[in-house]
């Protein structure tokens, strides 16, 4: 007796984009990798941008960029309103980040990644490309048990006492940045720990959502806003909360935030205001970090391994390929 497993075709094509998705992002981390520790910044973020572009084309789908490289005048490719895909297929949102951490491929330093974020069509947020202040904690606590305007100490106290821990029990990862100097202070003033990081807040959010693991149970601080909502997409998958405003601190940029359908400047998003629908989130390791293993250039293979999240299971799987067939990872 034969059995045969039946999938409705909108499960078939989602499950098929789970996979399709890495293949986008495990491209775009060799072609950065091929560039780690020459210091040069903008020719690995190119080759990155390049790769991911000529993959997300392959792909059934008619997708919309809405988190790019940039305003169209500014991003030759994968600009903000760009179109991908194979034009058939589902109408998806496409929010990119080909080399987060350009600077940690440069100097061939841990954590830089190859990251995107595939949702229903209209469901992520249009950001534009300016700060963002953030604030993020793992899954498992009650709504609101910290806030954006609350203070970073207030905040630290308040997450302690859900967690049943005394406040020097808590880590929080921070951006190392001059700006950020007050919250650093004001976090190690309860007694908590900080870790710094120097770039890479995406995966610095993601840290977040596996305290027990990372060691990190919050992250605050003022970043980009494209990598808040790619942040937030990974956020819907795993669980765990996010505050979010938009730094929007010139009339240029509350004009350009306007256009982009942002009616109120000051409005505080959640994690599902920046990701509403059902979302998929991959990132390939460029560089080895505490996220992801780097891609690994063996003779005859490469290697990589890359984490993909979606929303509507749960599922996060991690996937070490082991890459034989290199000329796919060459220009076509």
């Amino acid at each position: 007796m034969s059995t045969h497993i039946s999938v409705p075709p909108q499960l078939l094509l989602e499950r098929i984009l789970t996979l399709e998705i890495v293949r986008v992002t495990e491209r775009a981390a060799v072609s950065a990798a091929r560039l780690r520790g020459h210091g040069k910044e903008k020719e690995a973020d190119q080759a990155a941008v390049d790769a991911m572009r000529r993959e997300l084309n392959k792909l059934p789908i008619e997708g919309t960029v809405v988190i790019g490289e940039g305003e169209r005048d500014e991003a030759p490719m994968l600009f903000i309103g760009e179109k991908v895909g194979m034009n058939a297929g589902p109408q998806v949102d496409i929010a990119v980040d080909p080399l987060e951490g350009t600077t940690l491929c440069a100097k061939n330093m841990p954590g830089a990644i190859a990251t995107m974020a595939m949702a229903d069509g209209g469901t992520l947020l249009h950001a534009p490309d300016v700060y963002m202040q953030k604030i993020a904690v793992g899954p498992g606590y009650k709504k609101g048990v910290v806030e954006l305007d609350a203070s970073p100490a207030d905040n630290v106290r308040r997450l302690a006492k859900a967690k049943g821990v005394d406040a020097s029990s808590i880590t929080v990862l921070v951006l190392d940045r001059p700006r950020h100097a007050d919250i650093i202070a004001a976090v190690r003033g309860t007694g908590a720990a900080v870790r710094l990081i120097t770039d890479g807040d995406v995966a610095g959010v993601i840290h977040c959502a596996d305290p027990d693991n990372t060691g990190v149970d919050m992250y605050i601080g003022t970043g980009g806003a494209p990598e808040g909502v790619l942040a937030a997409a990974a956020l819907r998958c795993i669980g765990g909360q996010m505050q979010c405003r938009l730094i929007l601190d010139s009339e240029e940029k509350r004009e350009r935030a306007h256009k982009m359908g942002v009616l109120d400047p000051r409005m505080i998003y959640g994690i599902e205001d920046m990701a509403k629908g059902d979302c998929l989130f991959a990132a390939t390791g460029v560089t080895t970090g505490s996220l992801l293993s780097g891609v690994k250039f063996r003779k005859g293979v490469i290697e990589t391994e890359t984490v993909v999240m979606r929303s509507v299971t749960g599922t996060v799987r991690y996937i070490k390929a082991e890459h034989r067939q290199l000329e796919k990872f060459h220009l076509d």
